[in-house]
C-alpha cells in the first residue's frame, strides 16, 4: 500500500496552488494589526497524507484462498487488489503495482505468507508477518501463460501449470525456477496427435507425494510419477474438464465437466470412470444419457469420519432453468441441497478441520465468493443456514449516491443508533461463531466517535459506526416508503423526471446534536426526519408542495415590478408558492394541457407505521410548472434551533418552517438580488422535458462517460481531462450562464449588515456565479409562541463576491474558534409534554456553542468562504476582506470543508486535478499540498469529504470506501492501530498412520522434493523462461521471511514474537541503522542491475 508522507512547507514555493496574490498582501496591511492577535497554532509539520483503511466488498473479485490454521481469508480482484480478512475488525488491503487481475491465490499454510498469480504471468510472494503486507519476491514468466498453481501443504515447491500444457516448479524460498519441467508431450499418450490444452488442475496424491495428478482442459487427466519422470496412468474423457478433487485416501478422484457431469475415477482403472453423475440432469427412461447441463465449474470432495462424504459443486444446472439464480449444490449421501445465490459465483472453498489432505476432512462450512457478496454456509446444521457476516460488505447493497463523514460526534449517538438498528436485524442465521477468526486487533489510540452516512440509489440511508478505523452498520432508513410505488414500468406516473431510481438520495444535511436529518432526493423532493425511540403511526403524512419558478420575461426592461416583495409573514408565502393541501393533486393541467402543479412522486395517503429511529416530520416536493419539470435540488440546510429548512436549485430558493409547516420564502435566484443584480440575464431558453437519470448519480459502472455539455465547471474553460463537473442536469449550455443555481447554504448567528452592532440569526446563501447573499431571520420567542407567531425573513442587501461557485461557508469568533450553527439539544418528541414542562422550555432555547460564548458588542466575527477557485476571510460587521487565497487557477475545488485538527481549525480542499490542500485559518496560509489522486471521476467527486481530526474518505470503487488521514499524528499512530494478520499458532499434529499401515507401508508416502527439484539434481532452468524480481518488502519484511519461508520461519516464530514487530517500539538508533541498510540494499541492487549483463572485460 502506498503511503503518502510528502510534507511540503509551502512558504511561497508552490506553483499549483498559486499562493496568495500581491493584492491580498495589500488588503492584509489595510486591515491593520488587529487581526494578528489570533494565534495560529497549525504548522506544516502537523500535516501528512496517507491512506488508512479500505472498507467494503472487494470490487470485481476474481480469486479466493483460506489458511485453515491461521484462519485468514484472502480475496484477489480483477484490478490487482488483495483483501485479507481475519476476525471481525482485522482487515487489510494491498495492491499489486501492475493492476493485473489476480487469477489464483495460495497460502503457505501457517507460515504467514501468500503466493499470488496474476493475469500478466507474474507470481508474487507476500509477507503477511507485518501489519502492512509487502511483496518479498516476484517471478515474471516470459514465454508461457500461467493457468493453474498448486502448493502442497508444508512444501516449499510450487507447481505452476501453463497454457501450453507444461508444468514448471518454483522454489518459494528463493523464488527461482527448478530445472525439473513436466512437458505436455511427455505427459500425454505419444500416439495422441492433438494438444491436450492448458493445465486446469494440479494436485499431489494425498497418500503419495511422489504422484502428481495433472488435468488438461481437453478432458485428459494424467497421474505423473515425479521420481521416474513418466506417466503412471492416463484417464481420457470426451468432455472438457473444469476442476478435479481427490478423496483423502488417494484411491479415487472426481472431475467436473463442461456438460454438467461429474466423473469419479478409481486411480488404478484408467479405462473408464467408476461412476458418472449428472446432479441436475433429468434422468431419461430406457437408460439413455441424461440431457446435457451447464458446465460444473468447480467440485470439491470432502470426507467425514462419521458419515457420507460431501460433494460440493457450483454450476451444472439444466439449460431449461432460464432465469434461475446461480446455485451451489451440496450432495451429502442421498440428499442434494441446491442453495440459490443472489449473484453469480466467482469461487468457493470448503473449510475443513484439518490442513492435512490425507486425513478425514471433516468439512464444517463453505465460503462462497459471489460477484457482489461473500457468503458462509454452515454445513453442520440442518438446512445449511448461512453465518451472519460481521464484515462491512453491504455498502453497495444499493449503489452509493452520496456520503457524509462526522468525526467527534456526541457520545450518545452510536448507542442510540445501535439500539434502534438492532431491531432491523434478520433472523435465521447459524448459531455458531464466525469461522474466519485469525489475527489480532490493533491498539485503539483514537477515542472519539465517528459516523459515516451513506445515501443510496434506492432511497435508503445507512448510518455506520466508523470509530477507530473499523466500520459497522448501525441503522438503515428507507426514505422511499413514504411514496406510492409503481408496480411496473407501464404503471409509472408520467410526472417522473428520472428514468430510474426516482428515490435516489442526492444531498444529506444532518445535525448530530439535535439528530435532525434532512435529505434531498433526485425527484426534487426533500424529507425532514426527527429521531425517536418510540414507535408511532402517522395518520396523515404532512406535506407541502412548492412551485419554484425561474422567469425572465423581458431582458431589456428589468423593472422593479419584476421582483415581487418578500411574502408577508401573515399570509405565509406568495399565493402560488404552496398548494394548500395535505396530499398531492392527482393531476392538474393548465389550460393548454401542460402538466402543472403536480409533484414527481405520489405520497401515500394511508396511515404510515414508523418504527423507532428516524420518523417523518415533513415531505416537501417541487411541482411541475406549465409543462416545465422541477429542477433537481443543488443545496440543502436544516437548523433545529430555528425550526427551518432551506433548499435551492437553478431556479431559486425556498425556505420552509417545518414546525408550522409553512413556506416562508420562495424566490427566483435573480429576485434575491433585488435591484442589485450585477448580471445581464438572457431570456429563458426552451429546455428538455426529461432529465437524465440522477445527473450521473448512479454511474456505478466504471467508465461511464458523462455528456460534454453537462460537464464543465461554469468557471473553468480550461480543458481538464481528468475530471469534468456536472451541473444541474437539465440545463442546456445556452441556458447555463443565465442560470444561477444555489450552491451553498449556511444558517448562523452573525452580523448581517455593516451597521449591525450585534449578531442575529440569518441565512448565508452562495450561488454558482460566486455571489454570497445574506437573508435576515426574525424568529418569534421559544415555547408556544414559536408555533403561533410567524418567522419573518427579509434580504439584508449584503452581497459579497468570489471567483467560482461557492462551496462552503463558516464563521469564526474573535479568538479564531469555529462558531457552530445554533442547535436544539435532542429530546424525545413522542413523549407527553406535561412532565418537567419548565425544564423542557429551557432546553428548547437555541444553543450556540462558541468558545467565547458571551460576545461583547464591540467584538467582531470572521466569515470564511470557500469557492471553486478561491477562499476569502471577511471581517464582520465591517465586511472587509482581510485574507484571500487563490486555491487553483487551472482546475477547480470539488470539496472544501472547514475542520478542526489539533485544537485548531483549518480549511481542507480537494481539487479536480487530484490535489489535496489545507490552509490555516484565518490567515489562509498554505500548510499542505499533495498530489494524491491521478484520476478523479464522478463517483470520487461526489463522495469525497473531509471531517474533523484529520479524517477524510471517498468511494474508491462502487463497493468500497477508502479512508485517509491528513494528520501527521494519525499517520504516526497508524501502525499501532492496524490489526495483526499473523499470529503464532501451532500446526496441528499429522494424522496417526496406525500400527498396521506403518508395518505394511499403507500410510502416506513422503517425497524428498529437494532431491528431485534442487539444482544439483535437475540443473538450472532456462534463464529466458522467467525473470526474478526482488520485492520492495523492506527491512521489516525481510526480518520475517528472508531466512527461508518454511522451515526457518517456523523455528524463528517465537523469537520474532518476543522481539516484536511494532515500529513504535524500535529505538531511534536501530531505526536509523535499518534505514541505512535498506538504502544500501537498494543501491547494491541498482549496481547489480547495471552490471548484470556485462562481461568481465567491460567493467
Amino acid at each position: 500500500m502506498r503511503k503518502f508522507n510528502i510534507r511540503k512547507v509551502l512558504d511561497g514555493l508552490t506553483a499549483v496552488s498559486a499562493v496568495a496574490s500581491a493584492s491580498s498582501a495589500a488588503q492584509q496591511q489595510q486591515a491593520g494589526n488587529r487581526e494578528t492577535e489570533i494565534q495560529e497554532t497549525l504548522q506544516s509539520e502537523h500535516f501528512q497524507l496517507c491512506k488508512t483503511v479500505r472498507h467494503g466488498f472487494p470490487y470485481q473479485p476474481s480469486a479466493l484462498a483460506f489458511d485453515p490454521v491461521q484462519k485468514i481469508l484472502a480475496i484477489g480482484t480483477q484490478t490487482g487488489a488483495l483483501r485479507l480478512f481475519g476476525r471481525p475488525g482485522v482487515e487489510c488491503y494491498c495492491q499489486h503495482d501492475s493492476g493485473a487481475a489476480v487469477i489464483q491465490l495460495q497460502f503457505l499454510i501457517n507460515e504467514g505468507a501468500l503466493v499470488s498469480a496474476l493475469a500478466d504471468d507474474t507470481l508474487h510472494l507476500w509477507n503477511l508477518r507485518q501489519k502492512r503486507p509487502a511483496i518479498l519476491h516476484s517471478l515474471k514468466f516470459n514465454r508461457e501463460r500461467i493457468t493453474f498453481c498448486h502448493l502442497p501443504f508444508q512444501s516449499k515447491w510450487l507447481y505452476v501449470g501453463t497454457e501450453r500444457g507444461n508444468i514448471h516448479i518454483v522454489n518459494v524460498e528463493s523464488f527461482t525456477l527448478s530445472g525439473y519441467v513436466i512437458m505436455w508431450n511427455k505427459a500425454i499418450e505419444l500416439s495422441s496427435k492433438s494438444h491436450p490444452g492448458p493445465v486446469v488442475h494440479i494436485s499431489d496424491n494425498p497418500m503419495d507425494e511422489g504422484k502428481l495428478l495433472i488435468g488438461f482442459e481437453s478432458g485428459t487427466v494424467v497421474l505423473w510419477d515425479l521420481k521416474s519422470k513418466k506417466a503412471d496412468y492416463r484417464y481420457t474423457h470426451d468432455e472438457a474438464i473444469h476442476s478435479v478433487a481427490w478423496h483423502h485416501e488417494g484411491k479415487q478422484f472426481i472431475c467436473s465437466h463442461s456438460d454438467g457431469t461429474l466423473t469419479i475415477w478409481n486411480v488404478k482403472s484408467p479405462t473408464k470412470p467408476f461412476q458418472t453423475i449428472t446432479p441436475h440432469g433429468k434422468q431419461l427412461k430406457d437408460g439413455k444419457k441424461p440431457e446435457p447441463c451447464k458446465p460444473i465449474l468447480k467440485v470439491e470432495y470432502k470426507t467425514t469420519r462419521a458419515g457420507e462424504p460431501f460433494i460440493i459443486l457450483s454450476g451444472g444446472l439444466s439449460y431449461d432453468t432460464v432465469g434461475r439464480r446461480p446455485c451451489l449444490t451440496v450432495m451429502h449421501g442421498k440428499s442434494t441441497a441446491v442453495l440459490e445465490m443472489d449473484y453469480s459465483i466467482v469461487d468457493f472453498l470448503t473449510l475443513c478441520e484439518t490442513p492435512y489432505p490425507n486425513d478425514f476432512q471433516e468439512p464444517y462450512a463453505v465460503v462462497v465468493l459471489l460477484e457482489k457478496d461473500l457468503v458462509l454456509i454452515d454445513l453442520a446444521q440442518n438446512g445449511y443456514p448461512i453465518f451472519e457476516n460481521p464484515y462491512p460488505l453491504t455498502i453497495h447493497e444499493s449503489p452509493v449516491t452520496c456520503c457524509e463523514y462526522f468525526a467527534d460526534c456526541p457520545a450518545d449517538l452510536i448507542p442510540a443508533f445501535y439500539s434502534v438498528g438492532a431491531r432491523q436485524k434478520r433472523q435465521g442465521y447459524s448459531k455458531k461463531e464466525w469461522p474466519i477468526s485469525g489475527g489480532n486487533w490493533g491498539l485503539i489510540t483514537q477515542s472519539y466517535p465517528e459516523i459515516i452516512i451513506t445515501g443510496h440509489a434506492d432511497g435508503s440511508i445507512k448510518f455506520w459506526d466508523a470509530s477507530a478505523i473499523t466500520l459497522q452498520v448501525l441503522y438503515k432508513l428507507k426514505t422511499a416508503k413514504v411514496f406510492e410505488k409503481s408496480r411496473n414500468k407501464d404503471d409509472r406516473p408520467n410526472t417522473d423526471i428520472v428514468d430510474e431510481d426516482p428515490y435516489a438520495i442526492q444531498i444529506i444535511s444532518w445535525c448530530p446534536e439535535s439528530r435532525m436529518l434532512c435529505i434531498a432526493g433526485v425527484s426534487a423532493h426533500v424529507i425532514i426526519y426527527r429521531f425517536s425511540k418510540q414507535e408511532v403511526t402517522t395518520e396523515v403524512i404532512p406535506m407541502l408542495e412548492v412551485r419554484l419558478l425561474y422567469e425572465i420575461n423581458d431582458v431589456e426592461t428589468p423593472d422593479g415590478e419584476q421582483v415581487p416583495p418578500v411574502p408577508t409573514p401573515g399570509t405565509g408565502s406568495n399565493p402560488q408558492s404552496i398548494v394548500p393541501q395535505s396530499h398531492p393533486s392527482t393531476s392538474s393541467s393548465s389550460s393548454d394541457g401542460l402538466r402543472d402543479n403536480v409533484p414527481c412522486l405520489k405520497v401515500k395517503n394511508s396511515p404510515l407505521k414508523q418504527s423507532p429511529g428516524y420518523q417523518i416530520e415533513l415531505v416537501i416536493q417541487l411541482v411541475w410548472v406549465s409543462g416545465e419539470p422541477p429542477q433537481q435540488i443543488t443545496s440543502l440546510a436544516v437548523n433545529s434551533a430555528y425550526g427551518l429548512v432551506v433548499f435551492g436549485n437553478c431556479n431559486g430558493i425556498a425556505m420552509v418552517d417545518y414546525l408550522q409547516k409553512t413556506v416562508l420564502l420562495n424566490l427566483g435566484t435573480i429576485e434575491l438580488y433585488g435591484s442589485n443584480d450585477p448580471y445581464r440575464r438572457e431570456p429563458r431558453s426552451p429546455r428538455k422535458a426529461r432529465q437524465p437519470s440522477g445527473a450521473g448519480l448512479c454511474d456505478i459502472n466504471e467508465g461511464t462517460v458523462v455528456p460534454e455539455d453537462r460537464c464543465k465547471s461554469p468557471t473553468s474553460d480550461v480543458k481538464d481531462n481528468s475530471f469534468s463537473r456536472s451541473r444541474s442536469s437539465s440545463v442546456t449550455s445556452i441556458d447555463k450562464e443565465s442560470r444561477e443555481a444555489i450552491s451553498a447554504l449556511h444558517f448562523c448567528e452573525t452580523f448581517t449588515r455593516k451597521a449591525d452592532t450585534s449578531p442575529s440569526p440569518c441565512l448565508w446563501v452562495g450561488t454558482t456565479l460566486g455571489t454570497v447573499l445574506v437573508i435576515v431571520l426574525n424568529l418569534p420567542p421559544g415555547g408556544e409562541q414559536r408555533l403561533l407567531q410567524p418567522v419573518i425573513v427579509s434580504p439584508s442587501g449584503t452581497i459579497l463576491r468570489l471567483k467560482g461557485a461557492i462551496l462552503r461557508m463558516a464563521f469564526l469568533d474573535t479568538t479564531g474558534s469555529l462558531v457552530p450553527p445554533a442547535h436544539e439539544p435532542w429530546r424525545e418528541h413522542n413523549v407527553p409534554e406535561d412532565k418537567d414542562e419548565k425544564e423542557k422550555a429551557k432546553k428548547r432555547r437555541p444553543v450556540s456553542v462558541s468558545p467565547s460564548s458571551s460576545q461583547e458588542i464591540s467584538e467582531n466575527q470572521y466569515a470564511v468562504i470557500c469557492s471553486e477557485k478561491q477562499a476569502k476571510v471577511i471581517s464582520l460587521p465591517s465586511q472587509n476582506c482581510i485574507y484571500k487565497q487563490n486555491i487553483t487557477e487551472t482546475s477547480f475545488v470539488l470539496r472544501g470543508d472547514i475542520v478542526s485538527l489539533s485544537n485548531s481549525i483549518c480549511l481542507a480542499c480537494f481539487c479536480a486535478n487530484g490535489h489535496i490542500m489545507t490552509f490555516s485559518l484565518p490567515s489562509l496560509r498554505p500548510l499542505l499540498d499533495v498530489y494524491y489522486l491521478p484520476l478523479t471521476n464522478m463517483r470520487i467527486a461526489r463522495t469525497f469529504c473531509f471531517t474533523n481530526n484529520g479524517q477524510a474518505l471517498y468511494l474508491v470503487s462502487p463497493t468500497e470506501i477508502q479512508r485517509l488521514t491528513y494528520s501527521q499524528e494519525t499517520c504516526e499512530n497508524l501502525q499501532e492501530m492496524l490489526g495483526e494478520l499473523f499470529t503464532p499458532v501451532e500446526t496441528p499434529e499429522a494424522p496417526n498412520r496406525g500400527f498396521f499401515k506403518g508395518l505394511f507401508g499403507g500410510g502416506a508416502q513422503s517425497l524428498d522434493r529437494e532431491e528431485l527439484f534442487g539444482e544439483s539434481a535437475s540443473g538450472k532452468a532456462s534463464r529466458s523462461l522467467a525473470q526474478h524480481i526482488p520485492g520492495p518488502g523492506g527491512i521489516e519484511g525481510v526480518k520475517g521471511a528472508a531466512s527461508g519461508v518454511v522451515g526457518e520461519l517456523a523455528r524463528a516464530r517465537l523469537a520474532l514474537d518476543e522481539r516484536g514487530q511494532k515500529l513504535g517500539e524500535l529505538e531511534e538508533k536501530t531505526a536509523a541503522m535499518l534505514y541505512s541498510a535498506d538504502s544500501f540494499s537498494k543501491h547494491a541492487h541498482e549496481m547489480m542491475l547495471k552490471y548484470k549483463d556485462k562481461k568481465w572485460y567491460q567493467f
